[in-house]
């Protein structure tokens, strides 16, 4: 074997090995298919053996954790019926308002929009039909036990990926959700980057924070990543009194703002389009600088989200497996958040 063949075969291997095994997350478990975030839904993502399944917590009233993407509840639930009254000028109903027993009385359905003339019109209307079934919001604990069960049970070893939503909400109203959800996932025994959990945030004060001041001072040491966000999503508030303005997240797309979050972060989680340009074609896959910093930088790169519903398949691609493609095999991320899990574990059992 001549010198360049066996330079050039070395470069495979190793390549080989730094994306052997990239990650398939379950997005707020299997929502393609069950209403996000119930118990069903990660029930059912578990069985798909994803890597990992994702939990967004927030607080009740009485400082209780539960698994809800938003920190309102009127999205999935029927707490506007329930609890007319409740809601703060905004016209939103907040989950810290509640306690957990107002919370586990509620009726959780497929997400929905309220249209021009008042109705419910569910944001995916091709998946699990609203207001069926029975399903409730589920504590951080309660699916920590399922999960943990079912890979006694079953023998898998399926992660956590929680995100602390809007730690800047919660903190401007007197809770340190941070803490708590370390209390957690410390008492059930996640407190290294040995263990199967990936801890997400947007607030990247809110992150640094973790990393220099609650994990050390809990002996913790966790895998961290910086969820990436548009400054105009509003995303992330910073408060001067009681007004709140957006959290500039500018500096992380300039040269040098990943080497920033290596500093206190293990990884990221960026809108896909941050790491492939919507003008790629099927032929001319424009990757964005980000992908390649990232990498130099030396962090993990999961991006979201990747749906199969009609009208969510990227432009460059023709099928939810030919957008798959293009992130595991040509982009080369980590791993990827998807509400359809069973589908990505499908295409890496392929390759």
């Amino acid at each position: 074997m001549n010198k360049m063949l066996s330079l050039s075969l070395l470069s495979l291997a190793c390549s080989a090995s730094v994306y052997a095994n990239p990650l398939v997350i379950a997005h707020r478990g299997a929502s393609g298919y069950l209403p996000e975030h119930t118990l069903a839904a990660k029930a059912l993502a578990y069985g798909m053996k994803p890597d990992y399944i994702e939990q967004d917590v927030v607080m009740t009233k009485d400082d209780q954790l539960v698994v809800l993407h938003d920190h309102y509840l009127d999205r999935v639930t029927d707490v506007a019926e329930r609890f007319p009254d409740r809601a703060r000028a905004d016209g939103r109903y907040y989950a810290i308002d509640f306690t957990l027993a107002e919370i586990k009385s509620l009726r959780v359905t497929e997400g929905f929009n309220i249209d021009d003339q008042g109705n419910k019109v569910a944001g995916f209307p091709d998946r699990f039909p609203m207001w069926k079934s029975s399903f409730t919001v589920p504590t951080f604990a309660e699916e920590i036990e399922l999960i943990q069960g079912l890979n006694k049970s079953l023998g898998y070893d399926i992660g956590i990926y929680p995100e602390i939503k809007a730690p800047w909400f919660h903190r401007h109203e007197g809770k340190d959700i941070s803490k708590a959800v370390l209390n957690v996932l410390k008492q059930y025994g996640y407190d290294s980057k040995d263990d199967k959990v990936y801890l997400q945030c947007f607030d990247a004060n809110e992150l640094k924070r973790i990393h220099d001041e609650l994990l050390p001072s809990m002996k913790m040491d966790l895998n961290l990543v910086q969820l990436m966000a548009y400054t105009d999503w509003n995303e992330t508030m910073t408060y001067q009194g009681d007004t709140a303005t957006p959290y500039s997240y500018d500096w992380m797309f300039a040269p040098g703002g990943m080497k920033q979050v290596a500093q206190y972060a293990d990884g990221i989680g960026p809108w896909k389009p941050m790491l492939v340009d919507d003008k790629s074609t099927q032929d001319n896959i424009i990757i964005k600088p980000l992908m390649g910093e990232a990498k130099a930088a030396g962090l993990v790169v999961h991006p979201y989200t990747f749906r199969a519903d009609k009208g969510r398949i990227a432009p460059y691609a023709q099928n939810f497996d030919g957008m798959l493609d293009v992130f595991y095999n040509q982009v080369k991320v980590d791993g990827l958040f998807t509400d359809f899990p069973d589908k990505a574990v499908s295409f890496l059992n392929q390759q």
